[in-house]
């Protein structure tokens, strides 16, 4: 008996993570704020960016080197192109994933120019031998390179331009210690409240030229996740269901049943959301789980209930994390019981 898997996995709607399609999107990649004046949210990391930058500036010295942290899908990448764009310099982009070996990371840190930021995401993958390479160069900017093989290697330091780092990572708590304690700045990235996620929906909706009700606009901002990049997905599917539909304005009524239709609720929970939610506290009393339990029981990996699924659900207060496992509160089962789901 042969066994036949699938390895590409079904994209969710809400899922905070970005698409093979949004990458390609120019369109997409239109919505995203060019400035900080064009920034949105994220408040306290705004207005203590926007001093070092201007202090930067008054010193004509490169940015001291920024940990961006959070969920994903919340402005961090976006951010640091901002970074360079304000400081103007490059912006060299890349992830931890990709820099397999201290070669790649010579490679870049040797073609780079005064001022330059590299953009590592998901800088918490970087392996520990890339990470030895990257301690010098951060604090001291200089980087050794290996010339030669066997008996006859010898070591070069060579001297780097000063460049400022912008690493992006959603699991801080992966970051080994010397590489944390090398950024002079560490910025933690909130899920953004529905008035600013509105702002956001509004901004893009007459970038798109999308006809847009102000009870509309909030609607599509609840159901959002308190996340920019699902806000920007679900305004593009509702203008496809209201282009078909012949709607001149996409009202609050449009959005409800565009989104009812995409099995997207009331607070932007998905199939799997609610899927989650009623093996708690239908199949096991409402907990406590374990994580490696509800995985098995879910059919997922255990990595993505903890980074995808729970951080919104403990934001909304659907989920408690205890000693002993997930829990469900009696807010979850309520709004199962409101949408006739329990």
């Amino acid at each position: 008996m042969i066994n036949v898997s699938n390895d590409k996995k079904e994209e969710r709607l809400v899922s905070p993570e970005e698409t093979e399609d949004e990458r390609l999107d120019r369109s997409f990649e239109g919505l995203r704020p060019r400035t900080l004046e064009e920034f949105i949210g994220q408040r306290k990391v705004k207005e203590n960016l926007k001093v070092f930058i201007e202090a930067a500036l008054k010193r004509k010295e490169p940015l001291d080197h920024v940990l961006l942290y959070g969920p994903p899908g919340l402005g961090k990448t976006t951010l640091a192109h901002i970074i360079a764009r304000e400081m103007g310099a490059n912006i060299r982009l890349t992830s931890g994933p990709a820099i397999e070996r201290p070669g790649d990371l010579a490679a870049i840190l040797t073609n780079i120019k005064e001022g330059d930021v590299i953009f590592i995401d998901e800088i918490h993958r970087l392996s520990h031998v890339v990470e030895e390479v990257l301690y010098p160069a951060m604090e001291d900017f200089e980087i050794d390179i290996i010339i030669g093989k066997g008996p006859s290697a010898r070591s070069i330091r060579l001297e780097l331009p000063r460049f400022t780092l912008v690493g992006a990572t959603t699991r801080a708590g992966l970051l080994t210690s010397p590489l944390r304690d090398r950024f002079g700045m560490s910025m933690r990235f909130e899920f953004y409240e529905p008035s600013d996620l509105k702002t956001i929906i509004e901004r893009s909706a007459r970038i798109l030229g999308v006809g847009l009700s102000d009870d509309g606009a909030m609607e599509i901002a609840r159901r959002s996740r308190g996340t920019p990049r699902i806000a920007n997905r679900l305004l593009r599917r509702i203008r496809d269901f209201a282009s078909v539909d012949n709607k001149k304005i996409i009202d609050r009524e449009a959005v409800d049943e565009s989104l009812n239709r995409l099995d997207v609720d009331c607070l932007g929970l998905d199939g799997m959301d609610r899927r989650i939610l009623k093996k708690i506290a239908k199949d096991f009393d409402g907990g406590p789980v374990g994580v490696e339990t509800l995985a098995v029981t879910v059919s997922e990996e255990v990595e993505t209930i903890e980074d995808v699924y729970e951080p919104y659900l403990i934001q909304i207060g659907f989920i408690n994390r205890t000693p002993r496992g997930r829990v469900v509160t009696r807010a979850a089962v309520e709004h199962l019981k409101k949408i006739g789901e329990l």
